[in-house]
């Protein structure tokens, strides 16, 4: 049947948001965009894309069909329409074109489609974007583009893969586009993904939030993805007051035909469900003696945050705060809205500096302290610490002095507490605390795009003010601090449960910082 003709017309930004998400597509289209939100992923997104762009054309590609006529090496800005499958309509903003000799309607060259992806590997998303920039660009300059390039990365290290766009790719664009046609003209969204851990870099997260805790959805369980999910489904439980209302030891058996670890997971999920349904924190069975008695008698501790670049495997920031016992042997309290509670050491690792600089700061530090417990939530920190003394030629007995004094939070939490929260990551544990971040909306998506802007700015031709620079780090410094401080309300939240069932401690000596 051919399309009405009050059918939208499908764009590539739409496929790319349909092969992500149904549900996705349908809101880029229909939804209110007062219900969106702004995401420093898309900005970094945008950042790597043109890091990747220069790398592969370093000069300044042209503008659209007068560039294309005159042969630049690359081009940007051309709009490309055509008819699809059925009689779709089509439209389509290829991020590059770059020239290749061949002929076309333009002469001698013509041009193929060029993708910056970001990860390791190429995804569906990237193949069927490609394939649809290809097969509009073919009628566009009426000569075939049998290849699109992928590129990422940059400068030395920029990767480049040609990606095939015949065959089956043409197939699957077909389908997508006709199933994408289907899911547009529904009246309603579609319904929200099983696995919404996937959920964190869109822009839609909070609309698609407020419906999951409103339905009771299962992914709102700690502890429940996809497959998990799937699997309840086909039980019978559907959503959170199923789970809580389900007997933990049948629902063990009946998930022991798929994996012995999903027999042990069920007691956890349904008491997790419990919790979450009637929102009191509740000890674990399995937890014996206080969650933190490396505390106990320790003069002070040391809260250490790191902020990374994950795709280009930099750690660039090493955050430690300091904070001592009191002179009456107790811990400060958990920090209010805009307190700040010790001493903060931001310790930046520059590559122009060399790594082993970064070490001897950091090994200096953590001497000085060295009866200290360090503390952090999740395992980056340990991880990237032990790694880089490894590195930097640490003995084995240091290593382990090292690895001894290194304590998650975040695992200690989870061994003693199950919390009414549908993720133990930090931002979530620590709002439900009533903790704040003192930048409001601010993640480590944007305190790594403020740190590559303040990397481009400080060596860059163009470069910004000296106080423009100074208020973006100043801004990663806080955010760092702030995280600090969120881990040590989480430590303020444990110790204090601890005491209510636990006589205190003698005080213990305190040194000076």
């Amino acid at each position: 049947m051919p399309q009405s003709p009050d059918s939208p017309v499908l764009t590539d930004r739409l496929l790319r948001s349909w092969v992500r998400c149904r549900r996705r597509a349908w809101l880029d289209l229909h939804g209110p965009s007062e219900e969106q939100s702004w995401s420093a992923h898309r900005a970094l997104a945008l950042d790597d894309q043109l890091r990747s762009f220069q790398s592969l054309l370093p000069q300044r590609p042209g503008h659209g069909e007068a560039a294309c006529r005159a042969g630049a090496p690359g081009v940007v800005g051309l709009r490309l329409v055509g008819t699809g499958p059925r009689g779709l309509r089509l439209e389509a903003h290829p991020s590059l074109l770059e020239r290749v000799e061949e002929p076309s309607r333009w002469g001698d060259h013509s041009y193929r489609p060029v993708l910056a992806r970001q990860g390791r590997r190429l995804t569906r998303e990237h193949r069927v974007l490609l394939a649809l920039w290809g097969r509009l660009l073919a009628e566009h300059q009426r000569a075939p583009v049998s290849h699109g390039l992928v590129v990422a990365g940059a400068d030395r290290g920029l990767e480049r893969e040609r990606l095939a766009l015949g065959g089956s790719l043409q197939r699957q664009l077909d389908e997508s586009l006709e199933r994408l046609a289907l899911e547009l003209v529904r009246r309603e969204p579609p319904p929200l993904v099983s696995d919404r851990k996937k959920c964190t870099l869109c822009s839609w997260r909070g609309a698609c939030d407020r419906v999951a805790a409103a339905e009771g959805h299962l992914s709102e369980v700690s502890g429940i993805g996809g497959k998990r999910r799937e699997l309840l489904l086909e039980l019978g439980i559907t959503s959170l007051d199923q789970l809580a209302a389900a007997d933990p030891d049948r629902l063990a058996e009946d998930l022991a035909v798929h994996s012995e670890q999903h027999r042990e997971v069920a007691p956890k999920l349904v008491a997790q469900a419990r919790v979450q349904r009637q929102g009191v924190p509740q000890r674990s069975g399995e937890a014996t003696g206080p969650a933190l008695p490396e505390l106990a008698v320790a003069p002070g501790v040391l809260l250490y945050d790191i902020e990374s670049d994950p795709d280009a495997r930099d750690d660039f920031l090493h955050g430690l705060v300091r904070l001592e016992r009191g002179p009456d042997g107790r811990w400060p309290g958990a920090p209010g809205p805009g307190e700040i509670l010790g001493r903060y050491q931001p310790l930046m690792a520059l590559h122009e500096h060399g790594e082993a600089l970064l070490w001897r700061r950091l090994r200096t530090l953590l001497a000085r302290y060295p009866d200290w417990p360090v503390l952090h939530y999740g395992e980056t920190e340990s991880v990237s610490l032990l790694r880089l003394a490894e590195r930097q030629g640490a003995s084995d007995a240091e290593r382990e002095r090292l690895r001894a004094r290194l304590v998650d939070v975040h695992q200690r939490l989870r061994r003693h507490w199950l919390l009414p929260v549908n993720s133990y990551g930090l931002k979530t544990v620590a709002g439900w605390l009533g903790f704040s971040w003192s930048q409001k909306g601010v993640d480590g998506a944007r305190c790594l795009l403020w740190w590559r802007q303040w990397r481009e700015g400080s060596g860059g031709p163009r470069r910004p003010s000296r106080d423009a620079l100074a208020r973006k780090l100043q801004r990663i410094f806080r955010y760092n601090q702030d995280d600090s401080l969120a881990t040590w309300a989480v430590v303020r939240w444990l110790l204090d449960q601890d005491a209510l069932v636990s006589p205190a401690p003698p005080p213990a000596p305190t040194g000076g910082v």
